[in-house]
């Protein structure tokens, strides 16, 4: 098995093989023209958006500066907003679903390091996929760490750091995160009322 195979079967892998590295320069190309391409034109990032990851719907947005390290592992559905300064080490897939909000400064990591002191110093790495479900918001300075799953409607609050994978339907927040409450039929529903919108930013903010 190659690098490259181990690195998307979550096998340690050698980061500096050059397979790895070919991969990487692309992705780096495509960011970097992303990077430079103002906001305005949102024509030209969508195409390249379309050319950084392994799927992008035209009708989500991303704003600069946006940070990845290879974007062919990321798949990003319908209608997803991410904000400014988010980045995502995507050694592993991440799958970030439809309607999903992901506010500044938010740090996706699938990559992970052996605890061996040797393979350390040989730069070894693997992954865990991360998986973001519909309609998902993740509020500023979340980090979710590799194999973590956040179920469809949930709400992770600012500065959380998620470590284990969270259910669908809950208001999560803390460090290390934690289910505060389950979210109301009401506030899971896509016609719910503005009230329930304000008491779930309330409750984030909190």
């Amino acid at each position: 098995m190659c690098e490259l195979e181990k690195m998307l079967a979550g096998e340690v892998f050698d980061g500096k093989d050059q397979s790895i590295a070919v991969l990487r320069n692309q992705g780096q190309f495509y960011l970097t023209q992303l990077n430079q391409t103002p906001s305005s034109d949102a024509e030209q990032r969508t195409k390249i958006c379309q050319q950084l990851f392994a799927a992008f719907d035209e009708s989500s947005l991303i704003m600069s500066p946006f940070i990845c390290e290879f974007g062919s592992n990321i798949i990003i559905g319908q209608n997803t907003f991410i904000n400014f300064q988010v980045t995502i080490l995507d050694v592993s897939s991440v799958i970030i679903g439809n309607n999903v909000l992901i506010a500044p400064n938010v740090q996706l990591y699938t990559a992970s390091h052996p605890l061996n002191i040797n393979q350390r110093r040989q730069w070894a790495v693997y992954g865990k996929p991360i998986v973001i479900e519909d309609d998902v918001w993740l509020g500023g300075g979340v980090i979710v760490c590799p194999g973590v799953k956040i179920g469809k409607g949930s709400v992770i609050g600012a500065g959380a750091i998620v470590t284990h994978s969270i259910p669908e339907g809950v208001l999560a927040a803390g460090n290390p995160c934690r289910i505060i409450r389950s979210l109301t039929a009401e506030e899971m529903s896509p016609l719910g009322s503005k009230d329930s919108t304000a008491i779930t930013l309330a409750s984030t903010e909190s």
